[in-house]
C-alpha cells in the first residue's frame, strides 16, 4: 500500500488555513497556493508549508491534493481549470491508483461530488468527498468532525491524513460524505429557527430570555445551538464571526437540489431557505446565521405582556 507523504492544499481560507496547519503539526509536508488572500498562505509558509503558484503546481508536488473551497464552481476551477490540479496531474498508466488522490473537504452538492469523481477516475485518479463540521475553532485544534464518502481502499489510505485534522467517519461511497454534511446543515438551519421563534414568543410574553434558556437546556428542548451558540451571538448582541448566513443558504440550496433529483420533499428546509434569504437580502449575508433573529424582531410586537 502506498504511503502518502506529500499533501497539497488548495483553499487556505478561514477553514483551510487551520486544517493545513494541523497537517503540518502532524508532520505532513504541505504545499499550498493562495485562493483569494495571500495572508493565510504566508502564515502557513512561516509554519513550514511550501508555496506553489497555482493548483497545478500544488498537484505536481503532491501525492494527495485537498481542496477546501466555497462551492462547486470553485472546486471545478481548482481541479479542471486552465491551471487546475487534475488537468496537470500526471498518471503513470491512466488507471485508478496510478494517479493522485483528491480529497474535497468543501461543502457542495453530492451530485457535483459524484461528477468530479467520475471525471477524475477516468483520468486515473482517486476521489474522496470529506466535508467537515466544527467551525474554525475546532479546525484550529484539529478536532473537526469529518464525513468521508469513499471506496474502502481509498478511505484506508487517507485515514491518517484525515485524523490529523479531526475525527473521520467513513459513511459510505463517494457522495455520501456530502450527503451526511447536508443532513447536519438541514438540522441546524431548522433548529436555529425553532430556537429563535420560540424565544421571540417568550420575549413577547415578558419572559427573561436568559432565564428561559437556562430552563430549556435542562429540558427536552435542549440543543447545542441554544446552549452554546446563541449566548455568544444573539444574546451577546453581536452576529459577527460564526457561520455566515450566505454559506448556510448555499448549503441549503445544495440539499434542496439533491432532494429534487431524488423526488424527496423538504418543505421545512425550503421555508428555512426563504427565511434566511429574506434576512440576507437585508445585507446580513456575511453575518452569523443567527442574525435571522432580526427578521423575528422586526415582525414581533414591540411591547411585552400576557400571552
Amino acid at each position: 500500500m502506498k504511503n502518502f507523504a506529500k499533501i497539497g492544499f488548495v483553499g487556505v481560507g478561514a477553514m483551510g488555513e487551520p486544517m493545513a496547519a494541523s497537517l503540518r503539526r502532524a508532520g505532513f509536508p504541505v504545499t499550498a497556493c493562495a485562493h483569494r488572500n495571500r495572508a493565510p498562505l504566508e502564515r502557513l509558509v512561516a509554519g513550514g508549508a511550501v508555496e506553489a503558484a497555482n493548483p497545478a503546481a500544488v498537484a505536481a508536488a503532491s501525492d494527495v491534493v485537498i481542496t477546501c473551497l466555497p462551492d462547486a464552481p470553485q472546486v471545478e476551477e481548482a481541479l479542471f481549470g486552465a491551471r487546475g490540479a487534475a488537468v496537470h496531474a500526471q498518471s503513470d498508466r491512466g488507471t485508478v491508483g496510478d494517479g493522485l488522490t483528491f480529497i474535497d473537504m468543501s461543502t457542495i452538492s453530492p451530485i457535483a461530488s459524484r461528477a468530479f469523481a467520475t471525471r477524475l477516475r477516468a483520468a486515473g485518479h482517486r476521489f474522496v468527498d470529506a466535508p467537515v463540521s466544527g467551525g474554525a475553532v475546532r479546525a484550529s485544534d484539529g478536532t473537526l468532525t469529518i464525513m468521508a464518502g469513499a471506496e474502502d481502499v481509498d478511505f484506508e489510505r487517507i485515514e491518517p491524513i484525515l485524523r490529523a485534522m479531526g475525527t473521520p467517519f467513513h459513511v459510505g461511497p463517494v457522495g455520501l460524505g456530502e450527503t451526511v454534511k447536508l443532513v447536519n446543515q438541514l438540522i441546524i438551519s431548522s433548529v436555529m429557527l425553532a430556537n429563535i421563534e420560540a424565544l421571540t414568543f417568550a420575549k413577547a410574553a415578558g419572559a427573561d430570555l436568559d432565564a428561559v434558556r437556562k430552563v430549556i437546556v435542562t429540558a427536552t428542548g435542549s440543543n447545542y445551538l441554544l446552549e452554546n451558540w446563541l449566548p455568544k451571538t444573539w444574546f451577546a448582541g453581536t452576529f459577527e464571526g460564526g457561520f455566515a448566513m450566505d454559506l448556510l443558504r448555499k448549503d441549503l440550496a445544495a440539499a434542496l437540489d439533491a432532494a429534487r433529483s431524488m423526488l424527496v420533499p423538504l418543505p421545512v428546509a425550503a421555508l428555512a431557505y426563504q427565511l434566511y434569504t429574506l434576512q440576507s437580502a437585508e445585507g446580513d449575508g456575511a453575518l452569523d446565521y443567527s442574525a435571522v433573529a432580526k427578521f423575528y424582531e422586526r415582525i414581533a410586537p414591540k411591547q411585552t405582556g400576557d400571552v
